[in-house]
């Protein structure tokens, strides 16, 4: 989003790509807006099909299971066991009951099979709280055999949410150390190095979210610095669209972003993007204009409020404190390829209140914003 008052992404020359019914009124700006569209003279002159671009399986919209996958960890059993429970969502909306079963199975066949796997990626000191996550863990997977054989929706449901909150609780004891070094000219910058917990107060609810400064920990860094500051409390929204974005961050008088009062300047982000598959960051520079239009970032907008940093169309650098919800609405924007991907950095996601993001309107503001979990990760 830019930081000023405009819309984006209006250069794109597109052609519409959609199943079913042709787009409303409306839900023609927003698919211009979210990069539902195809780049037609790019996919022509390039000799691309459209299959290519469109996203294929099925993409992760559950912010909190990307939070998961995002992780820099490298043990396959963990990720087996991870892989087994997360693929129920895809199978229990159609009541898939025997594929459901077959991954409750591979689950358990792992936690049978390969703990002791498991427990050699996790670190001397934290091993025994790693047995017990896997013993609670093997408890969830017990119930859901049951819960599968009954065909009860709601504690599959529930038992599935259990097991993965405890898998990735059992994945971040895994990870030791940053996993990587910030270029030197963002190292006045203040950086996140691992995860926090941040809880909004708005005049519509409570809102938690988890940033991830693993995966970009400058854009992280510079907002818990500035939730810690107290930059947030009592700022009112300055964009609200239904479907589409919530923003942030616009402080009072001329400015558009914050000034460090120690250097008197705008304190400018840059653009900070980890594609899947590489071990650090790119920085100032879009996807696109490296020419990985085509490969995916870790943190995508796929998921109801994702949240990013705002910056101008024109300075892939110029962010600095305003920062936007994506209301992101699968009707709208296929999951796992919008033209948003790889142009704004995604840094973490909304985890609690997200029913509170789609009452907010402009003028509505965040009362306060505290950081609850991770404020000695901050580096400044």
């Amino acid at each position: 989003m830019q930081t000023g008052k405009n819309s984006i992404l209006s250069r794109c020359l597109v052609a519409v790509v959609w199943a079913g019914n042709p787009p409303t009124l409306r839900r023609w700006r927003q698919l211009f807006q979210t990069g539902v569209v195809a780049v037609l003279l790019l996919t022509l002159s390039a000799g691309i099909s459209a299959a290519t671009l469109l996203p294929s399986g099925n993409a992760i919209t559950d912010g909190q299971a990307i939070l998961r996958y995002a992780l820099p960890i490298d043990n396959k059993p963990v990720r087996d066991l991870q892989n087994s429970l997360e693929d129920i969502s895809n199978h229990l909306r159609g009541k898939q009951w025997s594929t459901i079963s077959g991954d409750i199975k591979k689950a358990a066949a792992v936690l049978k099979t390969k703990q002791a796997d498991i427990l050699k990626g996790v670190p001397a000191a934290k091993q025994a709280q790693a047995q017990t996550l896997l013993n609670d863990i093997q408890a969830n997977v017990d119930a859901l055999v049951l819960s599968a054989d009954a065909k009860d929706k709601p504690q599959v449901q529930s038992e599935r949410a259990l097991a993965l909150a405890k898998i990735g609780t059992l994945e971040a004891a895994m990870v030791t150390g940053f996993p990587f070094k910030v270029p030197a000219e963002y190292s006045n910058i203040p950086q996140l190095q691992g995860r926090a917990t941040i809880a909004l107060k708005t005049t519509k609810g409570d809102i938690n979210l988890i940033v991830d400064g693993y995966t970009a920990p400058v854009t992280a860094g510079n907002f818990v610095d500035l939730v810690q500051r107290g930059f947030y409390n009592n700022l009112a929204f300055t964009r609200a669209e239904n479907d589409y974005v919530l923003q942030i961050g616009d402080p009072p008088g001329d400015e558009i972003g914050f000034i460090d009062p120690k250097t008197k300047k705008y304190r400018a982000i840059p653009l900070e993007v980890m594609v899947k598959g590489d071990k650090e960051p790119m920085y100032g520079i879009t996807m696109e204009d490296a020419g990985r239009f085509r490969e995916e970032p870790v943190l995508p907008f796929s998921s109801y409020g994702a949240v990013a940093m705002a910056r101008s169309d024109a300075d892939p650098n110029g962010g600095s404190s305003q920062f936007f919800f994506f209301l992101f609405e699968p009707e709208l924007t296929p999951a796992g390829r919008n033209l948003l991907d790889g142009r704004y950095t995604v840094f973490g996601y909304v985890t609690s209140g997200q029913e509170v993001l789609g009452q907010l309107k402009a003028d509505d503001k965040i009362t306060s914003a505290k950081v609850i979990e991770g404020a000695d990760l901050l580096k400044v």
